[in-house]
């Protein structure tokens, strides 16, 4: 799933660099109001996720300008030589303006039709501290964008580049808290859903292409407000890109990754909507250590909330401890935060964190390691749009 909701927000949260840019290029923009977010109208001119794509890697990891919204997500767990834990977010916003077969020629290199939103957070475990922070920018003048050969996505000096195959090196910095990491791929690209293609809604084309590298093997540096710290560990990447709006009635959702000791990942999303239920369009995907993938459907697996956390921030009450289980593999697991306040107060207050994992699987004990994402529980945003 990873980010339904990242379609209403990004109209948001970039509005008044939309609305600046607009202005410079000589445009007339509305930008839409808060309330009216599920009921933007889908843009003309834009491809649309109806159907599965023929993958190309590594040409897919790169970016895809034909559709209005797109997002790579690096999460992570990391630990010292002395088993002190961070957990950290690096994650990047891709926003058309206008399709490609109507954009304006301009001499300007400045001109842009793209716009450029990522997110850095890094947590210290030890310390119990969570620090967040925002960008945006236009994907003009070398500030911002993404390419696909060699891949890289960047934002100033936050960035993502691919320098051999199968690696990765992640890079950011601001306030004095960083990060250096590089990233080795253990399994490859995973394909959500129907060969890579996620259905969110009813609605045709409410969807997204979705694939995620579920073992990133990890090592490098961090720095926070108390040292710079050598660290090793795992990571997870997601890769979505689609064209829609929200279908009426969704509010939010909880997406879970996991990655457990004995080889396996576990991703799974439910969508909540406004009356309290699950929709239906709720799933997961399942990996096996050899590799092996299985889809799981919302009646395959049950999230059941045993603990909340309220914010002192922005006054919402978060989910703070689940039981997840898979009846048909027998896997029960139980789903901790490491810290209670991971919440990201930027544009769009919602929770992402580190997670432990603990459980069984086939009766034999596992344990692991993940992230979790929660959105709708505080319905506030920052700035004035």
């Amino acid at each position: 799933m990873r980010k339904l909701y990242w379609i209403g927000l990004a109209c948001l949260a970039v509005g008044v660099l939309i609305f600046s840019i607009s202005v410079l290029n000589g445009q007339q923009n509305r930008l839409p109001s808060s309330s009216l977010v599920a009921e933007i109208e889908i843009p003309v001119g834009f491809q649309r996720a109806e159907k599965p794509l023929e993958w190309e890697f590594p040409k897919d990891f790169g970016p895809h300008p034909e559709y209005q919204t797109e997002w790579w997500y690096y999460t992570g767990n990391l630990e010292n030589e002395q088993g002190d834990r961070f957990g950290y977010q690096l994650t990047f916003f891709r926003r058309a303006v206008r399709p490609e077969g109507e954009r304006i020629k301009r001499e300007s290199d400045w001109a842009t039709e793209q716009i450029i939103m990522a997110h850095f957070a890094l947590s210290d475990i030890k310390a119990g501290e969570h620090y967040a922070f925002e960008r945006f920018s236009r994907g003009a003048a070398g500030l911002a964008g993404a390419e696909s050969n060699p891949y890289q996505v960047w934002l100033e000096n936050w960035q993502v580049r691919q320098f051999s195959d199968g690696q990765y090196q992640l890079k950011a910095e601001q306030d004095g808290i960083s990060l250096n990491l590089l990233l080795t791929d253990v399994k490859g690209p995973i394909l959500h859903g129907e060969e890579g293609y996620s259905q969110k809604g009813p609605d045709k084309g409410n969807a997204s292409h979705y694939y995620s590298q579920t073992r990133l093997e990890t090592s490098g540096s961090v720095q926070t407000g108390n040292g710079r710290y050598q660290v090793s560990g795992l990571s997870w990447k997601d890769h979505e890109f689609s064209t829609g709006a929200l279908s009426s009635g969704q509010v939010g959702w909880d997406w879970f990754s996991i990655q457990l000791d004995d080889g396996s990942e576990l991703m799974v999303f439910q969508i909540r909507r406004e009356d309290g239920s699950i929709d239906p369009y709720s799933s997961g995907t399942l990996i096996n250590p050899d590799g092996e993938v299985i889809g799981l459907a919302k009646e395959d697996f049950k999230i059941q909330v045993q603990d909340f956390w309220h914010s002192s921030e922005s006054g919402a009450e978060y989910p703070s401890l689940w039981r997840l289980e898979v009846p048909e593999i027998d896997l029960q697991l139980q789903v901790q935060p490491l810290i209670s306040d991971q919440e990201m107060n930027v544009s769009y207050t919602y929770w992402e964190g580190a997670v432990d994992v603990t459980g069984k699987s086939n009766g034999v004990l596992i344990s692991g390691i993940g992230f979790v994402e929660m959105t709708g529980y505080a319905n506030s945003f920052a700035g004035e749009f």
